[in-house]
């Protein structure tokens, strides 16, 4: 721009034509489009390069549990999948999530909240788009581990059998609910009343056998891991949780929360989601 008024200024002297300077117009003018479009395509670019966030929800809950994670990623640019798992089992469960995840463009920063710790751990031993493992009050099972096990290697838990609603299904399988006045203090103390009572009447059964399906693989050792662990869980024990995370390497952060740390503490949730997008870009 200030060659564009040099060059007008000579013309007034007469030492260039009007010609020279209507061209050197166009020209600059050309290269401030020109600049602009680049910078629109880079920031394209770099909207592009962000990796899809791929939520799975734990048992007795399903995707609208990841309601504010979604809201908060989607105003930062990140493009986001919160799957519906069928809570069938591990090896369904699993199998489930891989076959969504093949609709899937790009690198994935994969998350579990509780059981579906177990799930996404599976999942992201066989399929190489996952970059990057978030653990929130998750299960992280070595091949062999069952979630019972897991559970109860540590005290504290009360997801015990006293305070399941068992449903027997055709085929031979069980469901397994909360009983819905345990159902706050197993699940979801930290939830509002109100919360407390419409998720215990709406909350997804898992099948028995999820608590004793064993894992077939160890978590990748070469994808990079964040857990969240909440610091008042009755469900996964904080005892399990920390121990899990640290043999496996995870980057660790605490939050005091009980079990449905989604719901209840998801700003904790949001930092660990973006460190973890921050190590694929």
């Amino acid at each position: 721009m200030k060659s564009t008024a040099r060059i007008k200024a000579l013309a007034t002297a007469g030492i260039v034509s009007g010609a020279v300077v209507a061209s050197l117009a166009v020209t600059n003018a050309s290269a401030v489009t020109t600049q602009a479009n680049d910078h629109a395509v880079a920031s394209q670019a770099a909207h592009r390069a962000k990796p899809t966030v791929v939520l799975v929800h734990g048992a007795f809950a399903d995707s609208s549990s990841w309601n504010s994670e979604i809201g908060y990623l989607r105003r930062h640019g990140y493009p986001v999948l919160a799957i519906d798992t069928p809570l069938r089992g591990l090896a369904f469960d699993s199998a489930y999530v891989e076959a969504q995840l093949k609709t899937v463009k790009g690198p994935v920063v994969l998350v579990g909240h509780s059981y579906a710790g177990e799930v996404v751990s599976q999942v992201a031993a066989k399929t190489s788009k996952v970059k990057a493992l978030v653990y929130v009050a998750a299960l992280i099972p070595k091949a062999g581990e069952t979630a019972g096990s897991l559970i109860g290697q540590f005290p504290g838990s009360q997801l015990v059998s006293e305070n399941f609603r068992t449903v027997p299904l055709p085929g031979g399988d069980t469901d397994v609910y909360l009983k819905a006045d345990k159902f706050g203090t197993v699940y979801g103390n930290g939830l509002s009343t109100s919360d407390i009572q419409v998720a215990s009447v709406t909350q997804e059964p898992v099948a028995l056998s999820a608590f004793t399906d064993k894992a077939t693989v160890n978590p990748p050792a070469r994808t990079p891991k964040w857990a969240v662990i909440s610091t008042e869980d009755h469900a996964v024990p904080t005892a399990a949780q920390k121990f899990e995370a640290k043999r496996v390497g995870a980057h660790i952060s605490y939050t005091r929360s009980g079990h449905d740390v989604p719901s209840i503490s998801p700003g904790a949730v949001d930092r660990a989601i973006v460190a973890a997008a921050d190590s694929v870009r």
